[in-house]
């Protein structure tokens, strides 16, 4: 009913209250946004700030005859015109000519038009004159949800506002104070769920909830309102990528045959699988932007110290396509599961299973000379010996052994960083080890993975005793940039494998002989499992 209860329009009833206060009134307003942010309300509300009988004011009273009239819709000089049952010129031609009158009761007499763009063309060409010189009485107030399609003629003569959509927080918090006012009992865990299923709209945020309260018999619990809309909880979502960062395909169709026996939507499965992706890339990008109450938190960071941030990119395009595709899918599994058998097949090859990583025994030693395209019959090609090289080096990797760029203390703080388990792992990847004399083990980190630090310091201090002895005391510093912690190593050795594989392949003859005779072009090169 005012100003300073509207929720998440700062911006709009800033700009509003000052041209009030101030004086400066425009004859048509034009709200846009998507439904249920609270274009029609404002416009109500602007509405009784015109007309408040002790004058023009940002803070209507509230008890005047005319403010009590418009809450309750019965204000003659307030029209409200529905212009996607009313468009057209006849409408419109019927407002026009009643706008010429003076208002009856108020001051201004005002033209609340909802969904404008619905309005033909000729209408919209009646009313145009009318904005063009409106009488000084009458106010238009608009109101869109797609002001794409309103002439450009009309938006000219309009003072537009863009209504934002509701971050979840907002909802959330709103959907709280009006529940407490109700005095209905909620769980917080719910809130946020019905939060985010409004998908940006108050209106449909509180629709929502009245269905969670009676779903829930008179409660708001977050059970209930999970059934009620269909979300998965991430408990049985996180098997499913710890799984796939496993590289473990019977566990990914045991979890994904659980999901189906529970009776879930595949569809939400893979929306709230995209969900938990981005979750998981905030925490190995950006940890800090992970939020403190998020679900399963603490096993989200482990889960990023088991996932590359490429792959994660990927897993979270496959899960959107996949869900794109479902309904071309023979049926719902079978589309699910195929989406969850893709992630997998896009495993790099140093995530891959260790059966797969180890070469065959018939892979050949030497180089084998150019040859045609063998035959469906003949037997598959050994790999090319550069991809050889790349997957030995890899294996060889894992095996204590000086790195480059660092002696052996450094390799043998790569192999227990790598031997540690979930986040632990991450952050121990990121430091470098400075000191180990007696029971202090000094370690040496970038400044930007501070808030890894702060989040998982004390667990890898607790790890790490596990494995080198009770009563070790770790110290971690600060620095603006390392060169010597494994993480930096293994980016070393990478580039290192890819350079090496890029100077086999334009070494080949026969590469040389397509770039020579048929003007072909090394696009690109990259190791593949």
């Amino acid at each position: 009913k005012r100003f300073d209860q509207l929720v998440g329009q700062e911006h709009v009833v800033r700009a509003l209250s000052n041209a009030l206060a101030s004086g400066r009134l425009h004859h048509a307003y034009l709200f846009t946004g998507t439904r249920g942010v609270g274009k029609t309300t404002l416009a109500r509300i602007l509405a009784k700030c015109l007309n408040c009988i002790p004058g023009v004011t940002p803070e209507p009273c509230g008890e005047c005859a005319a403010c009590r009239e418009i809450d309750s819709g019965r204000f003659v000089d307030l029209i409200e015109i529905d212009a996607a049952s009313n468009t057209g010129i006849d409408n419109m031609r019927e407002v026009i000519d009643n706008a010429q009158y003076a208002p009856t009761a108020g001051r201004y007499k005002v033209y609340i038009i909802d969904e404008v763009h619905m309005l033909s063309k000729n209408a919209f060409n009646a009313m145009l004159k009318t904005l063009e010189e409106p009488p000084s009485h009458v106010i238009f107030i608009l109101a869109t949800t797609d002001p794409q399609k309103v002439p450009v003629t009309v938006l000219s003569r309009c003072l537009q506002f863009n209504l934002k959509q509701m971050p979840p927080g907002h909802v959330a918090g709103h959907l709280k104070n009006v529940l407490e006012a109700e005095n209905v009992p909620f769980e917080a865990g719910a809130l946020s769920l019905l939060a985010r299923a409004a998908a940006g709209s108050m209106r449909d945020a509180l629709s929502l909830t009245d269905q969670a309260i009676a779903y829930g018999s008179g409660q708001v619990k977050e059970d209930d309102t999970r059934a009620m809309l269909g979300v998965i909880d991430q408990a049985y979502l996180m098997p499913v990528l710890e799984a796939l960062a496993e590289g473990d395909g019977p566990r990914l169709m045991r979890e994904a045959g659980e999901l189906a026996a529970r009776g879930f939507s595949f569809d939400a499965a893979l929306q709230d699988l995209a969900g938990l992706l981005h979750q998981v890339a905030l925490a190995l990008s950006i940890p800090e932007a992970v939020s403190e109450d998020a679900p399963e938190r603490e096993r989200l960071f482990e889960l990023a110290g088991r996932l590359d941030p490429e792959r994660v990119q990927v897993l979270y395009q496959i899960a959107t396509l996949g869900r794109r595709d479902l309904e071309w899918a023979p049926d719902e599994y079978a589309g699910f599961s195929m989406t969850l058998l893709r992630m997998l097949a896009f495993a790099p090859s140093d995530s891959a299973p260790k059966a797969r990583a180890t070469p065959p025994t018939a892979r050949p030693e030497s180089r084998p000379e150019p040859r045609p395209v063998p035959a469906p019959t003949r037997p598959a090609a050994p790999p090319p010996p550069w991809d050889q090289a790349a997957n030995e080096s890899m294996l060889s990797s894992l095996s204590p052994g000086p790195s480059p760029g660092g002696g052996g203390e450094q390799s043998d703080w790569r192999a227990l960083a790598e031997s540690l388990p979930g986040a632990t792992r991450q952050l121990a990847m990121q430091c470098e080890r400075l000191e180990h004399s007696g029971n202090t083990l000094r370690l040496r980190l970038p400044e930007n993975q501070k808030t890894l630090l702060d989040n998982f310091g004390d667990k890898l201090k607790v790890a790490l005793a596990e494995k080198l002895g009770a009563g070790l005391k770790v110290e971690f510093e600060l620095a603006a940039a390392i060169s010597q912690s494994p993480a930096a190593a293994r980016a070393r050795e990478q580039a290192a494998r890819q350079s090496e594989a890029e100077a086999a392949i334009q070494a080949d003859p026969f590469v040389q002989t397509l770039v020579r005779e048929c003007d072909a072009v090394v696009a690109n090169i990259r190791a593949t499992g």
